[in-house]
């Protein structure tokens, strides 16, 4: 069984100083899971908040994600290398995959196997994937095997609610992460959302984050603003009874927002 918080810090979108002050802020409220990725041009201002943080690095959970670019054999590990560099560590927590991208000349057996690799030579703790559909998971399976891919990050929110991947996944035994669980803010103002939230004492965010991790999923909410970092965080008090629940299951629409050309597979 993988072993993922359940609750981290997104920095999708965020550069510059905007992510410096977002994990110097997350830090100080007291989250200790950070996720990144490559492509997302912040590893080193991920690293410099974190060293100036004074958060010692066995408390911390990072997570980063391999570029479709360095895929083959012969680059993924240094690509690695070099993001652990950014980040100021000798090892990451979990390693994924990004995106399946199945036409980029790299086979998925030869991705897996040089991510299988790193985690061997010691640079990454767990790996994993992100973005790839039941076939693709399959796949991965039949390289790594299911005990060596601790998660598979997917768009989940409750527009997108992904029940025939995520069934396959915890069938087997592959722990799920979601990201954009807030649908870029679009669920923030659905009204069974804020329903929920006036008679739960809550607010909107809080109670689509409380969905997720009531279904077993970790979240990664991202915020700039510190006040939303706060408040996000308690979201793992929320407790959504049964009825609640229902309602947010009545709101799958298949909205997804993310799926770049190219990179990604057939959706389930």
């Amino acid at each position: 069984m993988s072993n993922i918080p359940a609750f981290g810090l997104g920095t999708f979108r965020l550069q510059g100083q905007v992510v410096i002050d977002s994990v110097r802020n997350g830090l100080e409220l007291g989250y200790r899971t950070i996720d990144t990725a490559q492509i997302y041009g912040n590893e080193a201002e991920v690293g410099e908040a974190i060293a100036a943080s004074g958060v010692a690095r066995k408390d911390l959970f990072l997570t980063t994600k391999i570029w479709v670019d360095n895929y083959s054999r012969e680059k993924l590990v240094p690509s690695l290398k070099d993001s652990l560099k950014k980040l100021r560590t000798d090892e990451v927590d979990l390693t994924l995959i990004h995106w399946p991208a199945p036409n980029n000349g790299v086979s998925l057996e030869e991705f897996m196997s040089a991510l299988a690799e790193a985690k061997s030579q010691g640079l990454t703790k767990q790996i994993g994937v992100s973005n790839f559909n039941i076939e693709l998971t399959k796949q991965a399976i039949a390289v790594v095997g299911k005990e060596n891919i601790a998660t598979n990050q997917i768009e989940l929110s409750p527009y997108l609610q992904g029940r025939k991947l995520v069934g396959f996944l915890q069938q087997e035994g592959i722990h799920v992460t979601s990201y954009m669980t807030l649908a870029y803010g679009k669920v923030l103002g659905d009204p069974v959302i804020r329903t929920i939230a006036e008679r739960r004492h809550a607010t909107p965010a809080q109670v689509a984050l409380a969905w997720a991790l009531r279904l077993g999923y970790s979240v990664i909410p991202s915020s700039t603003k510190r006040e939303n970092l706060a408040s996000n965080l308690l979201a793992q008090t929320l407790q959504l009874g049964d009825e609640d629940m229902a309602e947010i299951a009545a709101l799958e629409r298949n909205g997804r927002e993310v799926s770049p050309e190219g990179l990604a597979a057939q959706w389930d």
